[in-house]
């Protein structure tokens, strides 16, 4: 639940909470000690999360962090069962550990991290699909222990929580025993009971006119108020938007960004327009800016940004780019959008997406995040992050992470 997000660690060691420090956190004798990272860093690592903050390095396995890397719900096998615990970011101060019955992985976590949502074992949100079955055991637990037990029929996915907490939205894959596509569902968490979501005027949705999804759902991120989860979808062959069954309009979206309003639950769909989402989902990426007014969705592959307004949710501009190959990451800063794809890193005046700087890594780019105030872009690349000066790319400093596999982004406050 992007915000971004993986989908889906800590400072120094957390005794008792089960993190183990990451390769590297103590210079070698004789070697000069490895810089120290300007802010905290959240990144994925093989086994979970880990924390880069100054010249500490801290990794922990099966947890999930909240979009704004301010609180991280950590789990870990406890004989046969799940000790869990919070972990607040900023301060790394943790949580007494309380233990689940059974073993239970992270799926999915609040916005405030107060609570999260467990499975048997972990499933994907973006990309891929999970095993058929006729039920799915939820637990939705928090620093106290448990606070809701669901079985929940069908092959279900956790993906975000409702604002006030009372809700839990899900993918329903359908059908149940053989999964080809899925829709979004909220489950009352008080009664267990799963049902649709609303259309954009709060209306509800009518039986048989909820949306499935065959296609890829490629990447989420979160409004900076945590209202709003943002999800981007591409090849959805023969997909009908709710608005289209209602009509009985034909639809056939390629992609769009499915828009997810955890305050009010509703969901609304803005389609991208040609040629998004004829190329591999891969090449496709978004990124919202600070201030949560503009949504920004590349397609490399075409060399196509669109210039979405999230007040209105609407596409204003499409604005065409240099094509490049490979894996597309993004991240707004202040006053910039940086595009990256293989080692080439690009970055556009945030105003008129153009004036473009372009600049080479030494690998293949893993993810990319803008600090706050502007002045560094983080580059994830295979077993290392590097930072830069966004005007020229100049590479300012570098560490490795051994099992860097993604950067989730900035972690607790600034």
């Amino acid at each position: 639940m992007a915000v971004t997000m993986s989908r889906r660690r800590i400072l120094t060691l957390l005794a008792g909470a089960g993190a183990t420090a990451l390769a590297g956190c103590e210079p070698a004798r004789g070697r000069a000690p490895e810089p120290a990272v300007p802010d905290p860093l959240l990144v994925r690592v093989d086994e979970g999360l880990g924390l880069l903050r100054g010249a500490h390095r801290q990794k922990i396995p099966r947890a999930v962090a909240t979009a704004d890397g301010t609180w991280v719900f950590a789990t870990a096998p406890e004989g046969p069962d799940t000790a869990c615990w919070r972990i607040d970011t900023t301060t790394s101060r943790t949580s007494t550990r309380t233990v689940l019955p059974g073993r239970w992985v992270p799926q999915a976590i609040s916005a405030d991290g107060t609570r999260a949502a467990l499975t048997p074992t972990g499933m994907p949100v973006n990309g891929g699909r999970p095993p058929g079955r006729e039920v799915t055991p939820v637990l939705v637990a928090d620093a106290g222990g448990v606070r809701h037990r669901l079985d929940l029929r069908g092959a279900v996915v956790p993906e975000a929580f409702a604002a006030d907490g009372t809700g839990l939205f899900v993918l329903e894959w359908l059908p149940a025993t053989a999964p080809d596509r899925y829709r979004v569902r909220v489950v009352d968490l008080a009664s267990g009971t799963p049902g649709p979501l609303s259309t954009r005027d709060k209306t509800p949705v009518p039986p048989g006119a909820e949306e499935e999804m065959r296609g890829d759902g490629r990447q989420a991120v979160l409004a900076p108020d945590r209202s709003v989860l943002y999800t981007l979808y591409t090849h959805q062959p023969d997909h009908q938007h709710t608005r289209d069954l209602v009509s009985g309009r034909p639809g056939d979206a390629h992609a769009f960004v499915h828009t997810l309003n955890l305050r009010e639950r509703w969901a609304y769909c803005i389609d991208l327009p040609h040629p998004f989402g004829e190329a591999a989902a891969a090449g496709h990426a978004m990124a919202i800016t600070p201030d949560g007014g503009r949504l920004l969705v590349a397609d490399v592959a075409s060399g196509t940004v669109a210039d979405i307004a999230t007040e209105d949710l609407t596409v204003r501009r499409t604005v065409p780019q240099a094509r490049r190959t490979g894996a597309a990451h993004a991240a707004a800063g202040v006053d910039r959008l940086y595009l990256a794809a293989g080692t080439t890193v690009r970055a556009l005046d945030l105003t008129r997406l153009t004036g473009t700087v372009d600049w080479r890594v030494r690998e293949p780019v893993t993810g990319l995040v803008a600090s706050r105030d502007g002045s560094r872009l983080y580059v994830g690349q295979r077993d290392a992050v590097s930072w830069h000066d966004p005007a020229t790319g100049r590479e300012l400093g570098r560490v490795p992470v051994p099992g860097l596999v993604g950067v989730h982004g900035l972690a607790g406050s600034a």
